[in-house]
């Protein structure tokens, strides 16, 4: 069961020089790398990347709430769309700032592989041994919240095989994508 998913090395990954470890994890493993390219995100690739998605803003926007209500602080946030638009806003930002080194991987169960490897969106959630518990900078939520952006979590990787069709149609040509064998496809 041959899988590909989408892994974006983001800003903050591409400008510590720390591309080159993360990349060996994902080859050591046996994930085959299908596609490759250095990218400056435009505004229109970003938007695309990170649709406003109205279940997910609704999501976000409850679990943030619930949140700053448990830490007995005020929400500033009046509707899930305003928050919605603020967090593709600072995704979209993030990308920007510097280049992004898209992937594409293949491998039997892709998807899931990846994301555990990458470990917890808040990377001081992220256990060691993951890369975002090995790699990521000390950065938090609150972190994030207090300067009015995302968190730098150095890696993005779809999360199902609907948004790795989504995202990989978006950041890649079909003829930027590569079949190729290698040591490890007698596994498979």
């Amino acid at each position: 069961m041959q899988e590909r998913t989408l892994v974006l090395l983001k800003p903050d990954a591409v400008k510590r020089h720390i591309s080159g470890k993360i990349i060996s994890r994902f080859e050591d493993t046996g994930l085959k790398i299908v596609g490759v390219k250095m990218v400056w995100a435009s505004e229109e690739l970003t938007k695309r990347h990170y649709p406003l998605d109205e279940q997910w803003a609704k999501n976000v926007f409850e679990k943030t709430k619930s949140a700053y209500e448990k830490d007995g602080k005020k929400f500033k946030y009046k509707t899930y769309i305003e928050f919605g638009k603020t967090i593709q806003k600072w995704n979209a930002d993030f990308l920007k700032e510097g280049p992004v080194i898209a992937m594409v991987l293949e491998g039997p169960q892709s998807i899931e592989i990846v994301r555990k490897m990458i470990g917890s969106t808040e990377p001081k959630s992220a256990t060691p041994g993951t890369i975002r518990g090995d790699f990521s900078s000390v950065e938090a939520y609150s972190v994030a919240d207090s300067k009015s952006r995302v968190l730098r979590n150095l890696v993005h990787a779809s999360d199902s095989k609907e948004n790795a069709e989504r995202e990989i149609q978006i950041w890649f040509k079909l003829e930027e994508l590569h079949e190729h064998k290698t040591a490890y496809d007698f596994l498979f």
